[in-house]
């Protein structure tokens, strides 16, 4: 019993930090999408095409002070389509280091892609 308890003990323990990293995953990936959401949503509220791209940048650099503070960020604007009944899109790709779990050798960094598309209200008016 002793032996199995010595030869089960690291593999169990293992097991429990590769579901923490899974976890973590998971957990950034959300705080990711959620950061290109609101940030499309933000830019939706605005009524010109300069306020609502600050808008975008503002509150993905909010989102990424509060959630996002290791990961190496790249944040994307499109408003090609911007005007009544257009669609505004936002995209982040991040990098998401590992470091801390390299116990069980996940070292290294995780890339996570995030898009978001809000849809403009046709009934308004935009500068």
């Amino acid at each position: 019993m002793a032996v199995e308890v010595v030869v089960l003990a690291p593999v169990l323990f293992m097991f429990a930090l590769l579901v923490v990293a899974g976890g973590r995953y998971v957990s950034v990936e959300g705080d990711i999408e959620a950061a290109a959401r609101d940030a499309a949503r933000a830019a939706s509220f605005e009524d010109s095409r300069a306020a609502a791209a600050q808008a975008a940048y503002d509150t993905y650099q909010a989102s990424r002070d509060a959630s996002l503070g290791d990961a190496d960020c790249t944040f994307a604007y499109d408003d090609s389509d911007y005007g009544p009944d257009g669609t505004l899109y936002v995209t982040l790709r991040c990098k998401v280091p590992y470091d801390d779990l390299g116990l069980i050798g996940l070292g290294g960094t995780v890339t996570v892609d995030a898009d978001s598309q809000v849809r403009l209200d046709p009934y308004r008016r935009f500068e």
